[in-house]
């Protein structure tokens, strides 16, 4: 084992974390926002809404992200009121497209699994709430919100972490994140096995974080589900 490369690769490659640290926030902030417009277009009641939100998640969880990737990354510039508006700055960018294509598609997934926490509150405690003159935006800013995010957080911690695995396909539209460093690494040295070996002990460290991360939010959200002391009970 070359000790001497894998510490020159694994130092090459943590200067290409904070590329794909962007990718991964970026793409989840935003597409945590379009998944809530989502999944108020799909419980708020109207019919058209409903439809099309049920669309837009049937259209991005049942095609694969590298091939909505492509479409975006290759595709918007073949229409005309794209390429010759404002927009074809920023959609010329390689980095833009990855992060439009990585929020595009986790906002499908996230939607749903948002719209399962909302299903989960029970009737009962809305009904209480609205009993005690609770309405519109307040019981869903202290009653409906909270519930419906502790539910859904399991798993969305799992979209979460499939997300930042999803970040290495930016590499195959030329956003040198670290699987696109990798490969790079790889095409000059051709030594696949330590270089991959290095880049998946930073993924495996980031997702870790991540993990740990989601259980701390997890157990501050859950302290009236915690056993009771016996010595409290006394």
């Amino acid at each position: 084992m070359d000790f001497a490369f894998l510490t020159q690769t694994m130092t090459t490659l943590l200067k290409a974390v904070p590329m794909t640290l962007a990718l991964f926030s970026l793409s989840i902030v935003s597409g945590g926002i379009l998944a809530l417009l989502i999944v108020w277009m799909r419980v708020g009641g109207n019919p058209l809404l409903a439809a099309i939100a049920k669309g837009y998640i049937f259209i991005f969880r049942g095609s694969p992200l590298l091939i909505q990737m492509f479409l975006v990354f290759y595709g918007l510039g073949q229409f005309g009121f794209i390429r010759y508006s404002f927009l074809w700055t920023f959609l010329r960018e390689p980095f833009v497209c990855a992060v439009l294509s990585l929020a595009l598609c986790t906002a499908g997934y996230s939607a749903e699994i948002f719209r399962g926490g909302i299903r989960a509150v029970s009737p009962r405690e809305i009904e209480a709430a609205r009993s005690i003159g609770m309405s519109g935006a307040l019981l869903v800013r202290r009653i409906l919100a909270p519930i419906a995010f502790r539910h859904a957080l399991p798993a969305y911690s799992t979209e979460i972490v499939l997300m930042m695995k999803s970040t290495a396909l930016a590499s195959l539209v030329t956003v040198w994140e670290v699987t696109g460093v990798a490969q790079r690494l790889i095409s000059q040295t051709y030594r696949t096995m330590e270089i991959f070996l290095c880049a998946a002990i930073i993924y495996l460290v980031l997702n870790f974080i991540i993990l740990q991360a989601m259980s701390l939010l997890e157990y501050s959200l859950s302290r009236h589900r915690r056993a009771i002391p016996p010595a409290l009970k006394a």
